[in-house]
């Protein structure tokens, strides 16, 4: 008797315990995001993204006194967000942070007066991969500025044609090197749905040959995404465009 009494109680216990476990863990389509925003005492945060060509907010959470926050929603599939705060202080500036939402759990940490810049942001794979791309991004771009300001500086000072023409040769040197790197990212990591949102964001315009190279690289799961559907899409009606011509 007492053994099944016992027998009993193990198995509830264990019902219990997986009850538990399902009621924490998130539904298949569900992302979590939370963290906090270290000085915020008084505000509100707004998850958003861009739907139709227009800014909309998807949910909200008031800060008072507490600066961390949660917010759960559903998502289909990779897209990109924003986590928009509203500081109530008439500065418009860094107050808005992008970041590649995904179903489960991600964390963002950043500070109130550098709210953008500082941001921290983990849980999400198509994140990392849009850093890693950014941080080589960003050395091209300094790297134009700097060939831009030499440019300017000869231009108004020597003028002289030879010393142009060889820093406008860098620079056309530059973008062929950044659309190169920005279409082998893309061809790489294919398994991810960063690769269409590389090719639709920042080489459209490229040759359709290679963009084609990009699609075949896409595993099933990522065309059938969001940004898949769309690059593929895309393609479709460059060709039908091109064809025209």
């Amino acid at each position: 008797m007492f053994s099944r009494i016992l027998c009993t109680s193990v198995f509830l216990s264990l019902l219990m315990i997986i009850g538990c476990e399902e009621a924490h863990k998130p539904d298949e389509n569900t992302m979590i995001l939370s963290g906090t925003v270290k000085g915020l005492r008084k505000g509100t945060l707004y998850l958003q993204k861009i739907q139709d060509s227009l800014m909309v907010n998807l949910d909200s959470v008031e800060v008072n006194g507490n600066p961390d926050f949660k917010f759960k929603t559903e998502i289909e599939s990779p897209e990109i967000y924003y986590l928009y705060l509203n500081k109530e202080d008439g500065d418009s500036l860094n107050d808005r942070i992008l970041f590649f939402a995904e179903k489960g759990e991600i964390t963002i940490n950043t500070l109130l007066k550098t709210f953008e810049s500082s941001a921290k942001v983990t849980g999400s794979k198509n994140q990392e991969l849009l850093q890693e791309y950014r941080k080589l991004s960003r050395q091209f771009n300094q790297k134009n500025l700097d060939y831009l300001e030499a440019y300017f500086t000869e231009a108004k000072e020597k003028n002289n044609d030879k010393v142009l023409d060889s820093i406008q040769g860098a620079m056309d040197n530059l973008l062929k090197r950044r659309y190169l790197y920005a279409l082998n990212f893309a061809s790489t990591h294919g398994d991810n749905v960063i690769a269409p949102f590389i090719a639709l964001t920042e080489v459209s315009d490229a040759n359709i040959i290679f963009l084609d190279t990009i699609a075949s690289k896409l595993t099933d799961k990522v065309k059938a995404s969001k940004y898949g559907k769309k690059f593929i899409e895309f393609i479709h009606s460059r060709k039908i465009d091109e064809a025209v011509e």
